[in-house]
């Protein structure tokens, strides 16, 4: 029998009939100690590789608990971290620049919460055009959205990332790199976001999911049987890198409709 790494792999080569693009990879975990300790050598990897070859790592992440909990990092490199690839301005400060520590000081971009949220949103684009504008973070080549080395995502049980939710408008903007809801259907309701575009031009994209609510939601993100008309709304699906890779980092709890249907059961009901 298989231990330690070996079946490791071995598990992750049993779902790769599940990946929606060829530049994506599903990953699945044992528990929440497994998966910080593989997404902190995922990160580690990865920020290697642009301090080598740009000199900076500049990471974006979203909100909330789960990924907080998860990104551990260490690091005294020249990171660029900006934590407001979403935000409910309700949010604490304290929450949001505790998600990479420690980081140079000057290098941690967050939202401004003492704006209103327009103002909060338009402030925060101006922020990240200037980074780009001096190749702090990069741009894309295919159009002229940043593009970051890695940004950190989690699904929730309706499938959206970032604060991109289900048949909201927002899920259509181009030209924005950074925008404002005031009706978002969990609280708070006001919340800042990046847009598709950009989340869709970072050279790295993961997505973090654990427990069983948001099995369905993985499923119908992921699997290649859910396309056509009458497919759910599912902002995550819509996560599709222009020219980089997609990790998908999930439990086995979050993963049990994909392997359930690996095993040849019907699709679920979403």
């Amino acid at each position: 029998m298989a231990t330690g790494k070996a079946a490791q792999r071995m598990e992750r080569e049993s779902v790769a009939s599940y990946e929606p693009k060829k530049n994506s990879e599903i990953r699945i975990l044992e528990n929440s100690d497994e998966m910080a300790t593989e997404l902190a050598e995922y990160i580690s990897q990865v920020s290697e590789i642009s301090v080598k070859e740009r000199g900076y790592f500049a990471i974006a992440l979203s909100g909330g608990p789960l990924v907080r909990n998860f990104v551990k990092h260490h690091t005294t490199k020249p990171w660029i971290g900006l934590n407001g690839i979403s935000s409910g301005l309700m949010n604490e400060r304290l929450e949001r620049t505790m998600w990479i520590v420690p980081i140079l000081n000057g290098h941690v971009y967050s939202i401004n919460d003492n704006e209103t949220v327009e103002d909060a949103a338009t402030d925060y684009e101006f922020v990240i055009r200037q980074l780009v504008k001096i190749r702090t973070v990069g741009v894309s080549e295919s159009n002229d959205c940043p593009k970051f080395d890695l940004i950190l995502l989690s699904i929730d049980s309706d499938g959206h990332i970032a604060s991109l939710f289900p048949n909201h408008p927002a899920l259509d903007l181009k030209d924005d790199w950074v925008t404002y809801i005031i009706d978002s259907p969990d609280p708070p309701p006001e919340r800042i976001t990046f847009t598709l575009p950009v989340i869709n031009s970072a050279s790295n994209i993961a997505i973090v999911a654990t427990g069983e609510d948001k099995a369905k939601a993985v499923y119908f993100a992921i699997s290649e049987g859910t396309e056509g008309p009458d497919a759910p709304s599912i902002p995550a699906r819509m996560v599709q890198p222009t020219d980089g890779k997609l990790l998908w980092f999930l439990d086995k709890a979050s993963a049990s409709f994909l392997e359930a249907n690996n095993d040849g059961c019907e699709h679920p009901e979403y």
